[in-house]
């Protein structure tokens, strides 16, 4: 089950109105449930290499269905996952990708976003998780 391209629209929409709300500009990188980017929206102005980073995000996120937080929290140094974030071709450990489900909770992509503090980045990829 895949997430379509009308509902990572959608996503990206809903995050990016959110950016707004709390004014900043970011880069919103939605990946299908194969982890191959779907949808991108680079806002006018956000950071050139938060790109990489959205994308990276969003491709943590659905390669471990766990927020990247989360997964943060579990490779720090004498954590379960140390080190984890140098193994796929480079992962990313910090908050701002999370995984997108479906109604029945099953996960069909993920979305990264990166721009920003690390809260605000969380609470725009969450914006846009929650959209579905």
């Amino acid at each position: 089950m895949n997430i379509t391209l009308e509902q990572a629209e959608k996503a990206i929409a809903v995050a990016k109105a959110k950016s707004v709300a709390l004014d900043t500009k970011m880069n919103i990188s939605i990946v299908d449930a194969g982890a191959n980017l779907l949808a991108f929206a680079r806002m006018d102005g956000a950071w050139l290499g938060s790109a990489d980073i959205s994308l990276k995000k969003a491709k943590t996120a659905r390669f471990f269905d766990f927020p990247t937080g989360v997964i943060g929290s579990l490779s720090q140094p004498g954590g379960s996952l140390f080190g984890i974030e140098h193994s796929n071709g480079g992962l990313i450990s910090f908050p701002g990708g999370i995984p997108i489900k479906n109604s029945n909770g099953d996960v069909i992509g993920a979305i990264g976003v990166s721009g920003s503090t690390v809260e605000n980045d969380h609470a725009v990829a969450e914006a846009g998780a929650n959209s579905l």
